[in-house]
């Protein structure tokens, strides 16, 4: 047991952008025991939380550049080594790793320094279903690599336990499941839809629906502006919110151009006022191809919108079909298209979504509280015991 002084641990994710694993790495670095813990924070040179980050009390952060999302062997091995020499130079205790990039660099670099405890939390696996046979081999090689020497694998979702398992990534042992946190209070009585519309210069009144996303291949977001278009044929009144933006804007543009959409699906970009976006929803929609557990869904339950969402990784642990949410396949837009138009015909149906969906967040399984507990105990229990994969 390491006795009077702090635990150093060192946290690493790929970049800091507006998504569900960084908005959870930091809720967990503000909620920490920083009594007991020193937290550092190894990150990309760019991302929209970075400044969040930075006003954290008593966290170090550190942005390196040569650590990016995409595969580049010369920076990929400088950002190893810039790794290696932190860990080294700074007397890390621990090394906790976020996203699959950093995920393999940050581990490898904890065990090249000698580090004894490694975790890693999965927010999805690196490997899926829509990638070409190359890089999915080589994700999947490499996460059975680093799990060789990972004290604890840490996931958001059951599904991503039993895909890691069932692809021999790891043990069964060394799996735990920590649910995101979902600060409900932030969601709730965040003013009326009318209100909340005045303030993001939506007119009309009609039906708003909305997605909360990234813009890349993962969320599908040219699916949602498909979807768009076939809800307005049923209700032409209707407006849409897309709030995010990424790989795929461009493609986004030409298609609300090609489908004669512009001015009837509002891009609002990056947004740190989701809360507000979500008040002004009568429906909210996830069109992903595939996940871990995604946020937005957890948040838009919180808001009291009422969900249709594609039947992606761990999404059934929190949404019973027919009961606080639809499911549909995904990319079936004829069945996400009855699905929202089924709900806008049908307040007592959104109605009984949302009262279900409130009650399934506020019980307490994605409590801030609940995950800085089972975190904390894994860290403890970790270096108290002396155990390493």
């Amino acid at each position: 047991m390491i006795l009077e002084r702090k635990i150093n641990i060192l946290y690493v994710i790929t970049k800091l952008e507006l998504g569900g694993a960084q908005k959870q790495l930091l809720s967990l670095i503000r909620g920490l025991n920083k009594e007991k813990f020193q937290p550092y924070l190894l990150t990309g040179q760019d991302g929209l939380l970075v400044d969040a980050a930075a006003m954290i009390p008593d966290l170090r952060l550190i942005r390196c550049k040569f650590l990016e999302r995409p595969i580049h062997p010369a920076k990929d091995i400088l950002a190893l080594f810039s790794l290696y020499c932190f860990i080294k130079n700074n007397n890390i205790d621990i090394v906790h790793t976020h996203s699959s990039k950093s995920g393999i660099l940050g581990r490898c670099a904890a065990r090249l320094a000698g580090i004894r405890v490694i975790i890693h939390t999965v927010h999805g696996w690196s490997f899926h279903d829509h990638q070409h046979n190359i890089p999915y081999h080589l994700y999947m090689f490499l996460e059975k690599f680093c799990a060789a020497f990972t004290s604890k694998i840490i996931v958001v979702s059951r599904s991503d336990k039993e895909k890691g398992l069932a692809h021999s990534v790891g043990r069964r042992d060394q799996y735990e499941l920590i649910r995101y946190c979902v600060n409900d209070l932030e969601f709730k009585n965040r003013g009326t839809p009318p209100a909340a519309r005045e303030k993001l210069g939506l007119s009309g009144k009609g039906p708003v629906i909305g997605m909360v996303a990234c813009l890349k291949k993962q969320k599908s977001p040219l699916d949602f502006i498909k979807l768009a278009a076939a809800v307005k044929k049923e209700f032409p009144g209707a407006k849409f919110i897309l709030a995010g933006d990424g790989a795929l804007h461009n493609k986004v543009c030409s298609l609300l151009k090609k489908l004669k959409l512009e001015g009837e699906v509002i891009l609002l970009s990056w947004r740190n006022d989701i809360p507000l976006i979500l008040s002004s929803l009568d429906v909210f929609v996830l069109t992903s191809r595939w996940e871990g557990l995604p946020i937005a869904a957890l948040e838009a339950m919180a808001a009291g919108v009422p969900l249709v969402a594609t039947d992606t990784g761990g999404i059934r642990e929190v949404i019973t079909d027919g009961k606080t949410g639809y499911l549909v396949k995904p990319g079936d837009i004829q069945s996400m298209r009855n699905r929202v138009c089924a709900l806008l015909k049908d307040p007592g149906q959104r109605n009984e979504f949302v009262r279900l969906s409130r009650e399934s967040i506020g019980s307490g399984e994605f409590s801030l509280g609940n995950m800085l507990r089972d975190t904390e105990g894994i860290y403890s229990g970790l270096l108290g015991g002396g155990k390493n994969a």
